[in-house]
């Protein structure tokens, strides 16, 4: 079944490749996607914030919902690291646990779709239009954003369904619909579900798809100039490599981001390591510096108040925090207790915002590359991948070579996540049986991705992947109380030692 697919995409792709009507319609839409991107514009980024500085109104209700969740449930992202940790290295583990993947690798998979090009490219550009000021805020933005993370995967937990087939569907349209049902309010939940589903699709076709597809190009025909000629072999090779993962579902998709997601942090982490050891001398000027810019009246972007948004804005894009597609790949983890798997989660900003995002702010400050001269131009045309590989590059040489292909894992392992979190929306409107149709759909797109430049369409898929907060939240908000109650009656049982006792006794 797999290998038909993949012939098929190739024999499609030839026939995109050659047809002159496919860029001609592709740009019509495109120009549609124009026109509501400034209606959806208006909506999402709504500045709430008197004077000069600019709150985003999507920004604003990811940070205050943040905020408020953290403090509601005690400061649960301090408290149980600890517990998460052991709960990932399968401590409490048993045989009668119900679920399609294991904790640890429904984490790696929704860390594949949070880290990635957003790592590399979004905080050089916060950076240098913040100031290193940013990192601070980002840091903790980033850290709030662990609680609502804790909050949208165990409500995830909560409400999963075990399909017939055994797969397993849950998210926010899950607890959307069936949370606010319990409360009464079974019209207004169906609503919010269908537009979050109707969003989470349109936004994995575009920002967790095409997007990818784009950048990752981009980064290719640097080294292989052989794509630039022929982009089409680039998206047959994507497609076909997408195809093999996804047509298993989230046990082929949780099994490949187990052994790519670990790797690739790695490989990236290691070289901002070794930056930053390379700068070593300068590391506490620049601590310094992150620390006195994130307070400064002058800072670069607006002021303190600007800069502080810079920051927020970079840490609720990067780890999705509270937009609630996460919380669809940790539904299928196999867990006795829902908010044990969201204390799982709460490694994902940790991982994404709080380590990876930091390690590349503290290169790209101790590189200077963010208010060189020489890079301007790079800064004003928001090339944030290029600055970060002009700052490795100034230590190691070669580096450029191996951020492209981490450029590459990074839209891959997006991608194979994106797709699961769409095909699950896509099945929660039409059904089990069209699940397939999805995923060939998905396949398809990173063909044409390769073959054309829809810049509309992309920047309105962004549009949609922030929307999906809106929905999630309300329901973060409302179903709050049940989350409470069941991490209160779970911190009893560890404190009283049954839970240590269950796993003695399995």
């Amino acid at each position: 079944m797999k290998w038909s697919v993949v012939l098929g995409l190739v024999i499609c792709s030839n026939l995109l490749a050659t047809s002159a009507e496919a860029f001609e319609i592709a740009g019509d839409v495109d120009n549609f996607f124009g026109q509501l991107n400034g209606l959806m514009d208006s909506v999402v980024f709504f500045d709430v914030m008197p004077g000069e500085a600019k709150i985003p109104f999507i920004v604003g209700w990811l940070v205050v919902g943040a905020v408020y969740l953290t403090i509601r449930f005690g400061f649960v992202n301090l408290r149980m690291m600890g517990h998460a940790f052991q709960v990932i290295r399968g401590k409490y583990q048993s045989a009668t646990d119900q679920g399609e993947v294991t904790p640890f690798q429904a984490l790696s998979a929704a860390l594949s779709a949070t880290v990635g090009l957003g790592n590399i490219a979004g905080v050089a550009i916060a950076i240098s239009v913040g100031g290193p000021g940013a990192t601070l805020w980002m840091i903790v933005a980033g850290f709030f954003g662990m609680t609502a993370k804790f909050t949208e995967v165990t409500l995830a937990q909560m409400y999963r369904e075990f399909r017939p087939d055994g797969h397993v569907l849950g998210g926010a349209m899950e607890y959307l619909s069936k949370g606010f049902s319990e409360c009464g309010w079974t019209k207004l939940g169906s609503v919010l579900a269908t537009m979050f589903a109707l969003f989470c699709v349109g936004a994995s076709m575009g920002g967790g798809n095409a997007f990818q597809v784009s950048q990752a190009l981009g980064a290719v025909q640097n080294v292989l100039p052989f794509f630039e000629q022929y982009p089409w072999v680039f998206g047959v090779f994507m497609g076909g490599a997408v195809a093999l993962v996804i047509i298993g579902g989230i046990r082929s998709i949780a099994r490949a981001a187990e052994a790519i997601v670990p790797t690739m942090v790695f490989i990236y982490v290691s070289a901002c390591l070794y930056i930053i050891l390379f700068h070593m001398n300068d590391v506490p000027a620049a601590l310094m510096t992150i620390v006195h810019d994130a307070f400064a009246p002058d800072a670069v972007a607006g002021g303190l108040i600007g800069v502080l948004v810079v920051g927020f804005q970079r840490a609720a894009f990067s780890s999705e925090a509270g937009i609630g597609s996460a919380a669809i790949a940790h539904s299928a983890a196999s867990v006795r207790y829902p908010v044990r798997q969201g204390f799982v989660a709460l490694y994902e900003p940790f991982i994404d915002t709080v380590l990876i995002c930091t390690m590349t702010a503290l290169v790209i400050i101790l590189t200077g590359v963010w208010n060189a001269p020489e890079h301007h131009a790079l800064v004003e045309a928001s090339k944030g991948a290029a600055l970060t590989a002009v700052a490795f590059g100034s230590v190691i040489s070669w580096f450029p070579v191996l951020l492209s292909i981490s450029v590459i894992l990074f839209a891959y392992s997006t991608m194979i996540s994106w797709s699961y979190y769409g095909e699950r929306c896509w099945t929660y409107m039409f059904g089990e049986r069209f699940s397939m149709l999805y995923r060939i759909l998905f396949v398809m797109v990173i063909i044409l991705a390769s073959l054309i430049s829809a810049g509309n369409i992309l920047n309105f898929s962004d549009l949609l992947m922030l929307s999906m907060a809106f929905p999630n939240f309300i329901g973060l908000y409302l179903l709050q109380g049940k989350v409470a109650a069941a991490l209160k009656e779970y911190q009893a049982r560890l404190k009283s030692g049954d839970l240590d006792r269950e796993v003695g006794r399995g």
